[in-house]
């Protein structure tokens, strides 16, 4: 069962915005750029659009129904929040950026539901209310901030885009072997279904395949590789 619940609030004021970064250590954190999550009136109800039941609605407001896929922004905050690596405990952050630099912080505690649908429900109300709470506590589980995302990273971190453009190639399993425990990893992952990524403050652009990867399968790369190395079975 989900434990959550939306609530009003204003966006976070001067002291939030320069709240204490996350702490340093052996850990890892994930940003999900670009990712296409976007309401819009349909009808008399609010919804998340998507290329399946928004076609006609958007080809009408001259937009590309290729473009816009939440379905890629769920499956990866699925492959990131059951991963063992989260479970142990090594999920140093997650942020989510919108193509229409909406910034939204995600506790790793959160329940993200399984089906699509209801994802788009959770989606909506958040985008709606800028915060979704937990009923059976004070934290907040999904929450819009002011950006840009850098300010909420840890300062001595290293940064890393994945492009399958991009011309280092690295197996991801040695890549993290070689990686210093002690430095936390940002990892930036596209959450659209065709694209780059243009983010101008990652530390270098990597391959990890030969061959175009989905956004999921990626992350799936990247948690088994620091599991294997830290020993999370």
């Amino acid at each position: 069962m989900l434990l959550y619940d939306t609530e009003a609030c204003n966006p976070p004021d001067a002291e939030e915005e320069e709240e204490t970064v996350r702490a340093c250590g052996q850990g890892v954190l994930f940003v999900i750029d670009e990712a296409q999550l976007e309401v819009a009136q349909v009808g008399k109800s609010y919804q998340l659009l998507n290329s399946d039941d928004h076609a006609t609605y958007l080809k009408k407001h001259k937009k590309d129904p290729s473009l816009f896929r939440p379905d890629i922004c769920h499956q990866a905050l699925l492959a990131i929040l059951d991963s063992p690596l989260n479970k142990a405990g090594k999920l140093k952050g997650l942020y989510i950026r919108t193509h229409k630099n909406v910034l939204i912080t995600v506790n790793p505690k959160v329940r993200i539901p399984r089906t699509f649908k209801r994802f788009c429900g959770l989606m909506v109300q958040l985008l709606q209310k800028l915060s979704i709470r937990a009923t059976n506590g004070p934290d907040r589980l999904l929450k819009v901030v002011k950006g840009p995302v850098t300010k909420y990273l840890p300062l001595q971190c290293k940064r890393l885009g994945f492009s399958f453009a991009a011309t280092k190639r690295v197996p991801m399993h040695k890549f993290v072997a070689e990686l210093a425990d002690e430095v936390p990893v940002v990892f930036v992952v596209g959450g659209f279904a065709h694209g780059k990524i243009e983010a101008s403050w990652v530390d270098e652009e990597i391959s990890i395949s030969e061959y175009p990867l989905s956004a999921a399968y990626c992350i799936n790369r990247i948690t088994n590789a620091f599991e294997m190395k830290w020993g999370i079975v």
